[in-house]
């Protein structure tokens, strides 16, 4: 590694956030706070209505997983990026160390890539449910549930890991400040000294992992799904086993969207300013949006946040 990346690693990065609008950054503060506690909010109800379920369903352990990792998710990012919007001009950016830098993007890896797996896993408990109701308690028990949520946090921490040494290894010279408002991949891509393209292969590799392969068993589970929903001749059975899919369905297509077209494309593409604007919205909006599509979707979820709030009537929902 030459000596400006050495230089570089003593030095650290400058997060340039929004700085150079000065004028937005207390709206913007506000807009973010008050997203930041609604998401918080949101996620930490759900995990207070499943905790209080006596007998927890597998589906409501996995949503409980899923609430962690947003909420984790949302604290990796949105703390710093609020800190830095309150705080006075800091000229061109905020400086962040290299290896607060490194920690930051690898727990942002890891916990997209749980999530990943965990949608994956929990695609593969609607395929039981819908094709095997029989042996459905047998074959999803709290052990396998267990199981799978244990998996699904390590894969996302060994491919974070990977890749956040391989990014880290890249040499960053000239100038050190970073389009963004958090360490994302693509950003510190752009600002290695290289162009060659056999620096991309590990952000190809972990979309490979990360996206195309949990893709794929989601796609599997649903085309046995769908194939065992039109085998049923009730029109209100099959109604009532696609409503079960509905909110999985939903926030997978948001998570495996945003990710996708922020990740899976050429360097060359690039384009720092647009990708901070749809970084602001995927890791601000999509979090707290997820817990409305539960909450409003799940039954199991809207009697669990009914008993917590000591409301009645949620069976009607």
């Amino acid at each position: 590694m030459d000596s400006p990346s050495n230089s570089t690693i003593s030095r650290g990065f400058l997060l340039q956030g929004f700085f150079e609008f000065p004028h937005l950054r207390p709206l913007l503060f506000l807009v973010l706070l008050a997203v930041h506690l609604a998401t918080l909010s949101g996620n930490l109800l759900i995990l207070v209505a499943v905790v209080s379920v006596p007998s927890r369903p597998p589906m409501l352990l996995f949503l409980c997983q899923l609430s962690a990792i947003e909420l984790c998710y949302t604290l990796v990012v949105v703390p710093r990026s609020l800190a830095d919007l309150s705080m006075p001009g800091h000229g061109r950016g905020s400086p962040i160390s290299f290896l607060g830098c490194a920690v930051q993007m690898q727990m942002f890896v890891a916990l997209g890539g749980a999530e990943c797996f965990l949608l994956a896993a929990m695609a593969y408990d609607r395929y039981v449910a819908i094709c095997h109701p029989l042996r459905y308690a047998s074959i999803v028990t709290p052990g396998l549930c267990a199981r799978l949520a244990l998996a699904c946090c390590l894969g996302g921490l060994a491919v974070s890991v990977g890749l956040t040494v391989a990014v880290f290894h890249l040499p960053f010279c000239g100038s050190r400040l970073l389009v963004h408002f958090f360490c994302d991949i693509t950003a510190l891509l752009h600002l290695a000294c290289t162009r060659s393209y056999i620096d991309e292969l590990p952000l190809l590799g972990a979309c490979l992992v990360l996206l195309l392969l949990p893709s794929m068993l989601i796609l599997t589970s649903y085309g046995a799904i769908a194939s065992a929903l039109r085998r049923l001749h009730g029109g209100g059975g099959r109604r009532k086993a696609a409503s079960t899919c509905a909110s999985h369905l939903a926030v997978t297509f948001l998570h495996y969207g945003c990710a996708t077209f922020m990740y899976v494309r050429p360097k060359s593409s690039y384009s720092p300013r647009l990708d901070r604007t749809l970084a602001l919205v995927y890791t601000n909006v999509t979090p707290l949006l997820y817990p409305l599509i539960y909450s409003l979707r799940n039954r199991e979820i809207t009697s669990a946040i009914h008993r917590v709030l000591g409301l009645r009537g949620s069976g009607s929902m």
